[in-house]
């Protein structure tokens, strides 16, 4: 697949506006007055044609960003993408391949390697979780843990790994975590309040409550809300638990989660996993760009 322009509205369901958002500040911070080097070391009108290639395996995310940040540095820079975000890739594979203006290409290679490098980190740490609990109805998600500025992408890369995203931000959903359930009593007093909160939110917003106990369950049970997060449970206490809600709520179990805990979370039943781990733990995925001059 070729890029040079584009005139898409949106790339894989994020908003090219938000894509040029975070491109304009990076290469903004990365070249504010000129890049010293190219400028003066790349002889006038040279070329270049350069690949893209895994230096460890994973799952790609942020191909067509990567084009993207090469299109705003100079638009006669072509993309060719020949692994699909989503794909799993091998330790030598070609990614993809570049071809233009070889001052241009070396303006935006950081830029665009940084970006690619971690949403290719978070895809492939996703794609983990979501192959060791495949054999149950647990899906994966995200959490509002992201790198400011980056969320939009680092939830697409989630999705590339196979993810679900959880609720975008705090205007999106109703979800009361410890800190809010701290202010009030456990019983009458807490399900009062969550019966008030249903009364005066509109009849499409999800409500959420996290609970650390299963003895926090009967009143949050009582205010008849839509989700139930377990924090940190032990798996082997979850189905206690799932049986105590009984089908009223959908149950979603955090904390803790890795590659190595998440098949008996999602084992012990529940209906969604979410993971921090995958968009704030992840060290980027090995990639280089190696250049040719034409």
């Amino acid at each position: 697949m070729s890029t040079t322009t584009t005139s898409a509205r949106t790339i894989h369901g994020v908003p090219l506006a938000a894509i040029d958002r975070i491109l304009d500040l990076a290469l903004a911070e990365d070249n504010p007055r000129g890049d010293i080097t190219a400028d003066t070391i790349v002889p006038a009108g040279a070329t270049a044609t350069c690949a893209v290639r895994a230096r460890q395996a994973g799952v790609l995310s942020g191909a067509t960003v990567f084009a993207r940040t090469m299109e705003k540095v100079n638009p006669d820079i072509q993309v060719r993408q020949l692994v699909t975000d989503g794909e799993r890739f091998a330790a030598g594979d070609t990614l993809l391949t570049v071809t233009g203006p070889a001052a241009g290409i070396l303006t935006g290679e950081r830029v665009g390697l940084n970006l690619l490098q971690r949403m290719s980190a978070i895809a492939t740490a996703t794609r983990v979780l979501v192959d060791e609990v495949a054999h149950t109805k647990a899906r994966i998600v995200d959490t509002r843990k992201t790198t400011p500025g980056l969320r939009v992408l680092e939830r697409y890369a989630v999705r590339c790994g196979g993810g679900v995203n959880h609720r975008d931000n705090l205007s999106e959903a109703f979800m009361a975590k410890d800190n809010h359930l701290a202010l009030f009593e456990n019983g009458p007093e807490l399900t009062a309040a969550l019966k008030d909160v249903r009364s005066r939110l509109g009849h499409t917003t999800a409500m959420e409550v996290e609970v650390d106990s299963i003895e926090q369950l009967p009143a949050v049970l009582e205010a008849g809300v839509d989700v139930i997060m377990l924090d940190n449970f032990d798996p082997a206490d979850i189905p206690a638990a799932i049986e105590l809600i009984a089908g009223r709520a959908l149950v979603e179990a955090s904390g803790n989660i890795n590659a190595s805990t998440v098949r008996a979370v999602a084992e012990a039943g529940v209906d969604v996993i979410s993971s921090g781990a995958i968009t704030h733990s992840v060290q980027a995925i090995d990639l280089g760009l190696d250049m040719v001059v034409a």
